[in-house]
Protein backbone atom coordinates (compact mmCIF):
# COMPACT_ATOMS: atom_id res chain seq x y z
CA UNK A 1 0.00 0.00 0.00
CA UNK A 2 2.97 2.07 0.81
CA UNK A 3 4.15 2.04 -3.04
CA UNK A 4 0.86 3.71 -4.39
CA UNK A 5 1.18 6.72 -2.15
CA UNK A 6 4.42 7.52 -3.68
CA UNK A 7 5.40 9.22 -7.34
CA UNK A 8 6.07 7.08 -9.69
CA UNK A 9 9.34 8.47 -10.70
CA UNK A 10 10.63 10.40 -7.91
CA UNK A 11 9.68 8.52 -5.43
CA UNK A 12 8.49 11.41 -3.26
CA UNK A 13 5.51 10.50 -0.51
CA UNK A 14 2.12 11.85 -2.04
CA UNK A 15 0.30 11.25 1.14
CA UNK A 16 -1.66 15.02 1.94
CA UNK A 17 0.13 16.46 -1.62
CA UNK A 18 -1.55 17.27 -5.24
CA UNK A 19 -0.79 14.27 -7.46
CA UNK A 20 -1.80 13.48 -11.11
CA UNK A 21 -2.66 9.84 -12.02
CA UNK A 22 -1.08 9.05 -15.87
CA UNK A 23 -1.61 5.50 -17.43
CA UNK A 24 -2.46 3.38 -13.87
CA UNK A 25 0.68 5.27 -12.36
CA UNK A 26 0.82 8.24 -9.54
CA UNK A 27 2.65 11.15 -10.26
CA UNK A 28 3.57 14.04 -8.42
CA UNK A 29 2.95 17.66 -10.04
CA UNK A 30 6.42 18.19 -10.71
CA UNK A 31 7.61 15.05 -12.23
CA UNK A 32 4.17 15.16 -14.23
CA UNK A 33 5.38 18.64 -15.87
CA UNK A 34 8.38 17.57 -16.60
CA UNK A 35 7.87 14.18 -18.13
CA UNK A 36 4.12 14.05 -18.74
CA UNK A 37 2.53 16.56 -19.88
CA UNK A 38 1.31 16.99 -23.66
CA UNK A 39 2.28 19.20 -26.61
CA UNK A 40 0.27 21.90 -27.19
CA UNK A 41 -0.97 21.22 -31.27
CA UNK A 42 -1.09 24.90 -31.76
CA UNK A 43 1.96 26.69 -29.53
CA UNK A 44 4.43 23.71 -29.41
CA UNK A 45 4.46 24.25 -25.65
CA UNK A 46 3.84 21.98 -22.88
CA UNK A 47 0.77 21.73 -20.98
CA UNK A 48 1.27 22.02 -17.33
CA UNK A 49 -1.14 21.05 -14.80
CA UNK A 50 -1.91 24.81 -13.60
CA UNK A 51 -3.26 25.02 -17.89
CA UNK A 52 -6.72 23.74 -18.73
CA UNK A 53 -5.98 20.78 -21.52
CA UNK A 54 -8.21 20.50 -24.23
CA UNK A 55 -8.22 17.55 -26.53
CA UNK A 56 -9.69 16.07 -29.83
CA UNK A 57 -9.41 13.15 -31.65
CA UNK A 58 -6.16 12.73 -29.95
CA UNK A 59 -4.58 15.94 -30.11
CA UNK A 60 -4.07 18.38 -27.29
CA UNK A 61 -4.31 22.18 -27.17
CA UNK A 62 -4.29 24.48 -24.35
CA UNK A 63 -7.47 25.85 -23.57
CA UNK A 64 -6.50 29.52 -24.72
CA UNK A 65 -4.61 28.14 -27.67
CA UNK A 66 -8.08 26.15 -29.22
CA UNK A 67 -8.94 28.45 -31.70
CA UNK A 68 -10.33 28.49 -35.30
CA UNK A 69 -7.96 28.15 -38.12
CA UNK A 70 -9.06 31.06 -39.68
CA UNK A 71 -10.81 33.93 -38.10
CA UNK A 72 -8.59 32.50 -34.25
CA UNK A 73 -11.95 33.15 -32.36
CA UNK A 74 -11.17 31.10 -29.15
CA UNK A 75 -13.42 27.62 -29.57
CA UNK A 76 -12.92 26.75 -25.90
CA UNK A 77 -16.55 27.33 -25.10
CA UNK A 78 -18.26 27.16 -28.51
CA UNK A 79 -19.32 24.92 -31.00
CA UNK A 80 -16.50 23.55 -33.73
CA UNK A 81 -15.57 21.39 -36.45
CA UNK A 82 -13.09 19.81 -37.72
CA UNK A 83 -11.99 19.96 -41.11
CA UNK A 84 -8.85 18.68 -42.73
CA UNK A 85 -7.06 18.48 -39.24
CA UNK A 86 -7.93 21.95 -38.91
CA UNK A 87 -10.47 23.31 -36.39
CA UNK A 88 -13.10 25.64 -37.59
CA UNK A 89 -16.00 27.80 -35.97
CA UNK A 90 -18.96 27.57 -37.42
CA UNK A 91 -19.15 30.90 -39.83
CA UNK A 92 -15.39 29.57 -41.09
CA UNK A 93 -16.99 26.19 -41.69
CA UNK A 94 -19.80 27.68 -43.49
CA UNK A 95 -17.72 29.61 -45.42
CA UNK A 96 -15.06 27.08 -46.79
CA UNK A 97 -18.56 24.81 -47.45
CA UNK A 98 -20.71 27.03 -49.23
CA UNK A 99 -20.36 27.31 -53.12
CA UNK A 100 -18.26 29.93 -55.09
CA UNK A 101 -19.47 32.66 -57.22
CA UNK A 102 -19.29 32.01 -60.46
CA UNK A 103 -18.73 35.58 -60.93
CA UNK A 104 -16.17 36.93 -57.77
CA UNK A 105 -15.68 33.60 -56.70
CA UNK A 106 -16.30 34.54 -53.00
CA UNK A 107 -18.42 31.84 -50.95
CA UNK A 108 -22.07 32.23 -50.98
CA UNK A 109 -23.45 31.88 -47.46
CA UNK A 110 -25.94 30.25 -45.92
CA UNK A 111 -28.95 32.30 -45.90
CA UNK A 112 -28.37 34.25 -48.59
CA UNK A 113 -31.10 31.83 -50.39
CA UNK A 114 -30.02 30.46 -53.19
CA UNK A 115 -32.62 30.66 -56.22
CA UNK A 116 -32.79 28.34 -58.84
CA UNK A 117 -34.00 30.03 -62.36
CA UNK A 118 -36.10 28.02 -64.42
CA UNK A 119 -36.82 28.51 -68.26
CA UNK A 120 -40.22 29.61 -69.22
CA UNK A 121 -40.77 30.26 -72.54
CA UNK A 122 -42.96 33.48 -73.17
CA UNK A 123 -43.38 32.72 -76.88
CA UNK A 124 -44.27 29.93 -79.14
CA UNK A 125 -42.43 29.08 -82.28
CA UNK A 126 -44.70 27.84 -84.92
CA UNK A 127 -43.83 24.24 -86.93
CA UNK A 128 -41.94 25.66 -90.15
CA UNK A 129 -39.87 27.94 -87.98
CA UNK A 130 -38.33 25.63 -85.34
CA UNK A 131 -37.14 23.78 -88.19
CA UNK A 132 -35.97 26.52 -89.79
CA UNK A 133 -34.53 29.02 -87.65
CA UNK A 134 -34.20 27.59 -83.95
CA UNK A 135 -31.43 29.38 -82.56
CA UNK A 136 -32.55 33.26 -82.84
CA UNK A 137 -34.83 33.47 -80.52
CA UNK A 138 -33.79 34.01 -76.80
CA UNK A 139 -34.54 31.86 -73.81
CA UNK A 140 -36.64 34.29 -71.22
CA UNK A 141 -36.31 33.33 -67.65
CA UNK A 142 -38.64 34.20 -64.95
CA UNK A 143 -37.57 36.83 -62.58
CA UNK A 144 -35.04 35.84 -59.84
CA UNK A 145 -35.41 37.09 -56.25
CA UNK A 146 -32.49 38.96 -54.69
CA UNK A 147 -29.81 36.68 -53.10
CA UNK A 148 -28.26 34.24 -54.18
CA UNK A 149 -28.56 32.74 -57.82
CA UNK A 150 -28.01 29.34 -59.25
CA UNK A 151 -27.68 29.85 -63.26
CA UNK A 152 -26.96 26.93 -65.83
CA UNK A 153 -25.73 25.00 -62.68
CA UNK A 154 -23.48 27.85 -61.59
CA UNK A 155 -23.88 29.85 -58.06
CA UNK A 156 -23.60 33.53 -58.11
CA UNK A 157 -24.20 36.58 -56.14
CA UNK A 158 -27.18 38.31 -56.88
CA UNK A 159 -24.95 41.40 -57.04
CA UNK A 160 -22.48 39.53 -59.26
CA UNK A 161 -25.51 38.40 -61.74
CA UNK A 162 -25.16 41.26 -63.84
CA UNK A 163 -25.93 42.41 -67.81
CA UNK A 164 -23.05 41.58 -70.00
CA UNK A 165 -23.48 44.83 -71.79
CA UNK A 166 -24.57 47.68 -69.07
CA UNK A 167 -23.73 45.85 -66.24
CA UNK A 168 -27.10 46.31 -64.91
CA UNK A 169 -27.87 43.78 -61.74
CA UNK A 170 -30.72 41.02 -62.99
CA UNK A 171 -31.98 40.03 -60.18
CA UNK A 172 -35.42 40.49 -59.76
CA UNK A 173 -35.48 41.56 -63.47
CA UNK A 174 -36.44 39.41 -66.90
CA UNK A 175 -32.95 38.73 -68.43
CA UNK A 176 -32.19 36.43 -71.30
CA UNK A 177 -28.89 34.12 -72.40
CA UNK A 178 -27.74 34.65 -75.86
CA UNK A 179 -24.41 32.70 -76.60
CA UNK A 180 -23.43 32.17 -73.05
CA UNK A 181 -23.68 35.90 -71.82
CA UNK A 182 -26.74 37.17 -70.08
CA UNK A 183 -28.62 40.59 -71.10
CA UNK A 184 -31.18 42.35 -69.69
CA UNK A 185 -33.74 42.99 -72.00
CA UNK A 186 -33.30 46.44 -73.31
CA UNK A 187 -29.70 45.61 -73.91
CA UNK A 188 -30.48 42.23 -75.67
CA UNK A 189 -33.15 44.45 -77.74
CA UNK A 190 -30.71 47.54 -78.91
CA UNK A 191 -27.22 44.90 -79.09
CA UNK A 192 -27.80 41.63 -79.80
CA UNK A 193 -31.31 41.30 -81.57
CA UNK A 194 -31.89 40.68 -84.88
CA UNK A 195 -34.08 43.13 -86.82
CA UNK A 196 -37.43 42.21 -88.90
CA UNK A 197 -36.97 42.87 -92.14
CA UNK A 198 -40.69 43.75 -92.39
CA UNK A 199 -40.54 47.18 -89.63
CA UNK A 200 -37.19 46.96 -88.78
CA UNK A 201 -37.90 46.75 -85.03
CA UNK A 202 -35.71 43.87 -82.98
CA UNK A 203 -37.33 40.64 -82.99
CA UNK A 204 -37.08 39.35 -79.44
CA UNK A 205 -39.32 36.24 -78.64
CA UNK A 206 -41.67 38.25 -76.10
CA UNK A 207 -44.72 40.05 -76.24
CA UNK A 208 -46.83 40.48 -78.96
CA UNK A 209 -43.66 39.32 -81.15
CA UNK A 210 -44.73 35.50 -79.90
CA UNK A 211 -43.46 33.99 -83.56
CA UNK A 212 -40.74 34.60 -85.93
CA UNK A 213 -40.15 33.55 -89.38
CA UNK A 214 -36.75 33.51 -91.13
CA UNK A 215 -36.15 33.26 -94.91
CA UNK A 216 -33.22 32.95 -97.12
CA UNK A 217 -31.26 35.12 -94.46
CA UNK A 218 -33.93 37.80 -93.56
CA UNK A 219 -36.23 37.69 -90.20
CA UNK A 220 -39.51 39.28 -89.70
CA UNK A 221 -42.19 39.14 -87.01
CA UNK A 222 -44.91 36.66 -88.46
CA UNK A 223 -46.93 39.70 -88.27
CA UNK A 224 -44.51 41.31 -90.74
CA UNK A 225 -44.34 38.38 -92.93
CA UNK A 226 -47.32 39.94 -95.58
CA UNK A 227 -47.95 39.94 -99.04
CA UNK A 228 -46.02 42.58 -101.13
CA UNK A 229 -49.18 43.45 -102.94
CA UNK A 230 -52.08 42.70 -101.03
CA UNK A 231 -50.59 42.21 -97.36
CA UNK A 232 -52.04 39.13 -96.68
CA UNK A 233 -49.99 37.12 -93.84
CA UNK A 234 -47.93 34.38 -94.89
CA UNK A 235 -46.94 33.65 -91.48
CA UNK A 236 -48.05 29.95 -92.24
CA UNK A 237 -48.88 29.89 -95.60
CA UNK A 238 -47.36 29.27 -99.11
CA UNK A 239 -45.38 32.09 -100.73
CA UNK A 240 -43.60 33.34 -103.39
CA UNK A 241 -40.62 35.79 -103.14
CA UNK A 242 -39.78 37.79 -106.16
CA UNK A 243 -37.04 40.29 -106.47
CA UNK A 244 -36.09 40.32 -102.72
CA UNK A 245 -40.54 40.40 -101.88
CA UNK A 246 -42.89 38.48 -100.75
CA UNK A 247 -46.10 37.50 -102.44
CA UNK A 248 -49.23 34.73 -101.59
CA UNK A 249 -49.79 33.32 -104.39
CA UNK A 250 -52.56 34.58 -105.89
CA UNK A 251 -50.50 37.90 -106.62
CA UNK A 252 -47.19 36.52 -107.38
CA UNK A 253 -49.69 35.46 -110.76
CA UNK A 254 -50.00 38.87 -111.37
CA UNK A 255 -46.44 39.80 -111.51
Amino acid sequence: MAGRSKCFYCREDLSGKKFVRKDEKQVCVRCFDKFCTNTCTECRRPISTDSKELNHKGRYWHSDCFQCAKCYKNLAKESFTSKDDRILCGTCSSREDAPRCHGCYKPILAGRGQIVSTPCAVYTITHCFSLLFPHVLALFLQPITTGGVNYQDQPWHSECFVCSSCRKPLAGTHFTSHEEKVYCVDCYKSTVAKKCSGCQNPITGFGKATNVVNYEGGSWHDYCFNCKKCSLNLAEKRFVAHNGDIYCSDCSKKL
